[in-house]
């Protein structure tokens, strides 16, 4: 009788809602946490081997930035700073055979980490922070149904949206694509850039097959995702900080229409 009271009282209140929610997650996270140190000691080579890979691509862009010349006629160095900030972190626990998936990685709101942030890996795209506390945070995962998230097409500028139907863990779907798309088996997806969570251009998968919605002119895509989701380490966390302008735009822009 007092589980169901307490059950009653938490879904009928936000407040003891919310601070359930973030008591949970402390409590898991300490749980997993030290699941996690143990794996990672284990796991070490597999982290360097990632680690070495993500520094050749980072020394290649290097090497293609110092071959493009500076035009020293700018004056306005405010251009060049970058919104966003990222922050590293490490996945302590990973559920992907269900059909609403969540990540557990261990930083929190000590940490600067809030709702709504995107999250990458070296490899691309995995998911939003959707509820965070002191130490720890949870990730919705791109594995999960009630995730969609605005991608595009690297060689042109159309673009649709990535959901997951719950079946491969390896694979999600990309609809809402035009059938004017230039769409091709083997093509890059990225993120379009048309949120306020994720930059442009950070790598989803491939397309790995697709057919023609004739009714709605639509394609139906499969995306083979670049991130083995089934075995997650080291993330970055991005913040946006133009994201409270943009979202108070949007929202005085919803209002007046």
């Amino acid at each position: 009788m007092f589980a169901i009271s307490l059950a009653f009282t938490v879904e009928s209140h936000s407040y003891h809602k919310s601070k359930w929610i973030s008591s949970t997650n402390f409590l898991s996270g300490n749980v997993f946490g030290f699941g996690s140190s143990i794996d990672s000691y284990f796991n070490l080579r597999d982290v360097n081997t990632t680690l070495v890979k993500e520094n050749q691509q980072l020394r290649l862009q290097l090497e293609r930035f110092k071959s493009i010349p500076i035009d020293t006629s700018f004056t306005d160095t405010a251009t060049y700073n970058s919104p966003y900030k990222f922050y590293n972190a490490t996945v302590i626990a990973n559920s992907f055979s269900k059909k609403d998936n969540y990540i557990l990685i261990n930083k929190g709101q000590k940490d600067s980490i809030k709702p709504d942030m995107g999250v990458i890996t070296p490899n691309g795209l995995l998911g939003i922070i959707e509820n965070t506390s002191s130490n720890y945070s949870r990730i919705i995962s791109i594995l999960n149904s009630n995730l969609e998230i605005n991608v595009g097409l690297k060689k042109s500028d159309h673009f649709g949206t990535l959901s997951w139907n719950g079946e491969s863990p390896y694979k999600a779907q990309l609809i809402d694509v035009g059938r004017l798309a230039p769409v091709k088996v083997g093509d890059t997806i990225i993120t379009s850039g048309n949120s306020s969570i994720f930059p442009k251009g950070i790598p989803v998968g491939k397309i790995s097959d697709f057919s023609l919605d004739q009714s709605k002119s639509y394609y139906k895509i499969n995306v083979e995702l670049f991130n083995d989701m089934t075995g997650i380490g080291p993330v970055y966390v991005i913040e946006n900080l133009m994201k409270p302008e943009l979202d108070s735009l949007k929202n005085s822009t919803i209002l007046n229409e």
